[in-house]
């Protein structure tokens, strides 16, 4: 199973410790060259871009073979990569958190996955403590509203 994933689900994965799911989670992740770029700006979080000077080997980068990307210049290009690599290569997920880049690879029939689904996952394989990762998550900046919050414990109580 091959997941794309865009700049920031990676991001906060990196920042709360736990990037590591991912090739459990899948069996390949690539990342296109713009997120690779995105990761290592002088604004990500010095964790990140320390993460990225040294990436794991589950870890590719791949570039994109496309050249046109005009009907896509609305998104960052990290989504806009993210989605034609998705397309390229026939990825079984792409993994994007921007609302606009999920609309987009909506209506390009590609299987989307964000972050907090990826945490979810995780957790119903019993490979992270939800409530703590909820937790750390909560102390970046990703928004997480109180109710979606309450409503993941609510479901990883149950299980």
């Amino acid at each position: 199973m091959i997941a794309i994933s865009d700049t920031t689900p990676l991001n906060y994965l990196v920042l709360i410790g736990h990037a590591g799911i991912l090739p459990i989670l899948f069996e390949k992740v690539v990342i296109p060259a713009a997120v690779a770029s995105e990761l290592r700006r002088a604004r990500t979080p010095e964790v990140v871009r320390a993460w990225m000077s040294s990436p794991p080997p589950w870890l590719e980068t791949r570039s994109i073979a496309t050249s046109t990307t005009e009907a896509l210049d609305y998104l960052g290009a990290g989504e806009r990569e993210a989605i034609l690599l998705a397309e390229e290569i026939g990825a079984d997920w792409l993994i994007v958190d921007d609302y606009e880049g999920r609309l987009e690879a909506n209506r390009r029939n590609l299987p989307v996955i964000g972050a907090l689904r990826v945490l979810d996952e995780a957790a119903r394989r019993q490979l992270i403590d939800l409530p703590e990762v909820l937790r750390k998550l909560k102390e970046t900046t990703f928004y997480l509203s109180p109710d979606l919050m309450q409503w993941l414990l609510d479901r990883h109580k149950k299980r």
